[in-house]
């Protein structure tokens, strides 16, 4: 785990954690969380030695968010290296590149993140094979022969699907693959991909990780020293680099984590059990519900089951208008900030999903005020 000394204990429970990771031990007269340190050179003397050479390798605030982050991801676990990068999707493209070669092989999900088809154009471009299957159902299993590198979403986005990590990993690793969990949906207080075995834990700080909707950052959890040393080559050659203040506003963010994803996730149940109540909503997925397809997977894998609901009405033009009279929710793109968002994830265009279809993140209103949002809204769209 990337470290700048130790900190103070961070205690066994999530709120005591999330407050408390990544911090340094307390100095006198110094501020519990230091400032971000904005800095491109350090001083460098003699012989190159030290944690600090150049800005664009290493820093001393993202030291602290890579030690907070890897506190909640893998707690207690030893030799577990985190790695801050500029986005979400930074930190993908540092795992997927640096780990797969020409004449390799990489299993993808097929109804993951959209941003994933171009990912596999640009490894088809490279001579990389490149296999999918969905979510669901553990269909990844199927074609896993001769494959370097596993992706897993769970859960999926915008679907929601939910696949056995642990059943995922146990093949994966008997046919000689890697594997890497984007865990930004459920993030580390709802999932651990390294307890359930996998090799990395990938995800979009942007999301409910820091939760304001005003910081893009990403970062990748590994235990494999070797793969870790690639995905930091590859940070380095590249230049994914977070920038400090944002890598500071996201640590500060961390501290509040586990208020706003209990707050989130019970209100996204609140929402999901309202909505199964109107006729005109189809395709209703939220892994929390009893009877939501996923729930029993997610069960033995989740503490959690995130702040993202999804579901379906009749026509394009009835799910614009739902959007249009929403009072307490943003017609906005992402999820996971403390303001309730959602949108027509087929504007987009890189989604299969129907016409109708609403992605809906839930935020940190109170849930009676959002419900009652919601059911008007649905009441307004249908005249």
């Amino acid at each position: 785990m990337s470290d700048s000394g130790t900190g103070p204990s961070t205690g066994s429970g999530d709120g005591t954690r999330a407050v408390r990771a990544g911090l340094p031990e307390p100095a006198k007269n110094q501020p519990h969380l230091p400032g971000p340190a904005f800095a491109a050179h350090y001083h460098l003397p003699g012989d190159v030695d030290g944690p600090y050479t150049y800005g664009r390798d290493q820093n001393p605030t993202w030291s602290l968010l890579e030690r907070a982050i890897g506190e909640l991801e893998a707690p207690g676990q030893e030799g577990v290296e985190t790695l801050a990068f500029a986005s979400g999707m930074a930190a993908i493209s540092a795992v997927v590149f640096s780990q797969l070669r020409s004449g390799d092989t990489v299993v993808l999900p097929s109804d993951g993140y959209q941003v994933l088809p171009m990912v596999r154009e640009q490894l088809e471009a490279y001579g990389i094979q490149v296999r999918t299957a969905p979510t669901g159902g553990d269909a990844q299993l199927d074609i896993l022969d001769g494959a370097k590198l596993l992706w897993i979403e769970s859960p999926s986005n915008p679907g929601l699907d939910v696949c056995d990590i642990r059943r995922l990993v146990e093949a994966a690793h008997r046919h000689g693959a890697l594997v890497a969990v984007d865990n930004t949906l459920a993030t580390p207080l709802g999932q651990r991909p390294l307890e359930l075995g996998a090799d990395f834990a990938v995800a979009s700080g942007t999301k409910q990780l820091t939760g304001h909707g005003d910081v893009l950052l990403g970062y990748v959890v590994g235990r494999d020293a070797e793969a870790m040393t690639a995905v930091r080559r590859w940070r380095k050659i590249v230049g994914a680099i977070p920038g400090p203040m944002e890598a500071w506003l996201a640590h500060r963010s961390i501290a509040t984590l586990q208020l706003r994803v209990d707050r989130q996730c019970a209100t996204a149940l609140t929402v999901a059990e309202a909505l199964r109540t109107r006729p005109e909503v189809t395709g209703l997925r939220y892994p929390g519900l009893p009877d939501d397809p996923s729930h029993k997977i997610a069960s033995q894998q989740m503490r959690r089951y995130g702040c993202v609901v999804s579901f379906t009405l009749p026509t394009r033009a009835r799910a614009d208008r739902f959007l249009d009279a929403l009072r307490l929710v943003d017609d906005a793109t992402s999820f996971g900030g403390v303001r309730s968002t959602a949108e027509r994830r087929g504007r987009w265009g890189g989604d299969a999903v129907p016409e109708g279809f609403i992605r809906f993140s839930v935020g940190a209103e109170d849930p009676e005020d959002l419900v009652a949002d919601v059911l008007r809204a649905l009441d307004v769209s249908a005249q």
